[in-house]
């Protein structure tokens, strides 16, 4: 079976109720609650978490799965269910979770805000994130329409070289970088 991105879950869930899903993310929580689980997943196609409910019994190795920490990457297999009046608009119920990546346990991003200048210093996390998940989404919204745009007017998009007085590895030896004054030009 193949996986489903959680943004599409969210987009056509009412077609897909009662039916075997199969869904990859990072587990951004796991709560335990003696007989049943939560992990709240995150694949980072959609703002939202998709819950994801393990019933022991129902699950193969419950134990071992409400134990993982957060960060933890798996993958899901099992059955949407709709759930109106509920928090969630609906939730998968697990029949099969396998870990596709470990987390260590001083993994940084928590359940709980963080301040944008802690998020400065774990660079690599930062998609991950709500906040700065929200400006990236923003961000390659308006790249991508700015250059759809100019490419229907018919423009052809060019990374140019960047000619500049600051000495980077050695380039500041290949160009020299002056001020010319036009006055003093030879007409």
């Amino acid at each position: 079976m193949e996986r489903m991105r959680i943004a599409a879950l969210f987009a056509d869930r009412e077609s897909l109720d009662g039916k075997e899903v199969v869904v990859c993310g990072w587990a951004r929580t796991i709560r335990d609650m003696k007989g049943f689980g939560f992990i709240e997943l995150n694949d980072g196609t959609f703002f939202k978490n998709l819950q994801v409910v393990l019933i022991d019994g129902r699950l193969p190795g419950f134990k071992d799965a409400v134990k993982l920490s957060v960060g933890t990457a798996i993958k899901v297999t099992g059955v949407l269910e709709l759930t109106p009046g509920m928090k969630q608009p609906f939730e998968i119920k697990a029949d099969e979770l396998s870990v596709e990546g470990t987390c260590p346990a001083d993994y940084p991003l928590q359940k709980k805000r963080h301040s944008p200048e802690f998020l400065r210093t774990i660079a690599h996390l930062r998609p991950r994130a709500n906040l700065f998940q929200c400006a990236f989404r923003v961000r390659s919204a308006a790249a991508q329409a700015i250059h759809r745009f100019f490419h229907d007017k018919g423009y052809l998009y060019v990374h140019t070289p960047l000619i500049t007085g600051s000495d980077c590895e050695g380039a500041g030896e290949m160009f020299r970088v002056t001020t010319l004054d036009p006055d003093a030009l030879p007409m």
